[in-house]
């Protein structure tokens, strides 16, 4: 996760010295500690603007190092930390300066990054109406703040265990079955999110296609088996190639859609020839023999003024189809929104 430069976010691991969170000019910017050597089993996140509960929660954590703790004090900047941080719990406080903790549940639920996230709202006092209310807008769940430890710890690691393996599943029918990609659903679902963050925080990004060169004389002239074989190790060199944040999804038969989030033209102009590099440099090994493949690429820019899925998609498209006219094993950048495709018969 990439440091959010604010205050009023921290986070530790429950095993470590806290030493910002106590700090009298109480900054909390950033990752307070090194990652653990294992995943922790549970990744929470307390949006809560009160100091004195952030260090009772952590407390509460303290002896458990299977849990990671998270804090963000600010309701405003709630949202867009989970979805950085993709926590597998949030403790979220009902009362909160500027917007509700309801609120907040309300913009988790609308927002696919956090939308099935498990949310245990924190109240100060137990009444039945409000907890119907919080269940009403998403809450997983309902606590007194501060609840008993050991009950506090086996709620998270109930949530948590459940979160993780609805995600497994989901994670698993999201795949591309041959290469283990992202599949064309998936791919287009999270290009659509990247596209709102685009525009409602007013970054940028590209997608990249790319499209494997004469692969239908690959199959033609060894069979299928071994044109799968070229596409597992294209999808896997193309992963290797880009940032740990990009998504690979299979688009199509020979053809991959990457998403790039936070990249501007240079830098997507500079990734997409190291994914060029990727396949074409070095010859791929199909059933004992040397195999060489290329592959042709169309680049397109996305920011808060274009960012139109559609048209996106359709300017990369385009731009490929350019690079393909171009004599192949070249990276085409396009001049967005480019409306009309220069062709739409099949690619070779």
């Amino acid at each position: 996760m990439s440091n959010l430069s604010q205050p009023t976010i921290g986070s530790f691991h429950a095993r470590s010295e806290q030493p910002a969170i106590d700090s009298p000019t109480g900054s909390q910017a950033g990752s307070l500690t090194s990652p653990p050597d294992a995943p922790p089993e549970a990744v929470v996140l307390l949006v809560d603007d009160q100091m004195i509960v952030a260090r009772a929660v952590r407390q509460l954590f303290a002896q458990d190092p299977g849990i990671s703790f998270h804090y963000c004090a600010d309701a405003s900047q709630a949202l867009a930390y989970a979805e950085e941080l993709r926590p597998t719990v949030i403790l979220q406080d009902l009362v909160m300066p500027g917007t509700s903790g309801l609120e907040l549940v309300q913009k988790y639920r609308s927002t696919p990054a956090t939308a099935e996230i498990p949310i245990i709202v924190l109240s100060a006092k137990e009444d039945a109406v409000t907890k119907s209310q919080a269940f009403a807008e998403g809450a997983n769940d309902y606590l007194v703040k501060l609840p008993d430890r050991i009950e506090l710890v086996a709620r998270v690691r109930y949530h948590s265990k459940a979160y993780r393996a609805l995600s497994a599943l989901r994670d698993q029918a999201s795949r591309d079955g041959l290469t283990g990609v992202w599949n064309r659903k998936t791919i287009f679902d999270r290009l659509a999110q990247e596209l709102a963050r685009v525009e409602r925080e007013h970054t940028c990004m590209a997608i990249v296609m790319v499209d494997l060169d004469k692969f239908k004389s690959i199959n033609d002239s060894l069979g299928h088996p071994a044109g799968d074989a070229v596409l597992q190790q294209a999808s896997r060199r193309l992963i290797t190639a880009v940032r740990s944040y990009d998504l690979v999804g299979r688009y199509g038969g020979e053809e991959f859609l990457l998403v790039l989030p936070n990249c501007e033209r240079d830098q997507a102009t500079k990734l997409g020839e190291r994914l060029r590099q990727a396949i074409a440099n070095v010859p791929m090994n199909i059933e004992g023999r040397e195999l060489p493949v290329t592959c042709s690429l169309g680049v397109a820019c996305a920011s808060a003024s274009n960012s139109d899925l559609a048209s996106l998609v359709r300017a990369a498209d385009g731009a490929l189809y350019r690079a393909k006219q171009e004599g192949r094993n070249c990276i085409r950048v396009a001049a967005f929104p480019e409306i009309d495709l220069a062709n739409d018969g099949i690619r070779a």
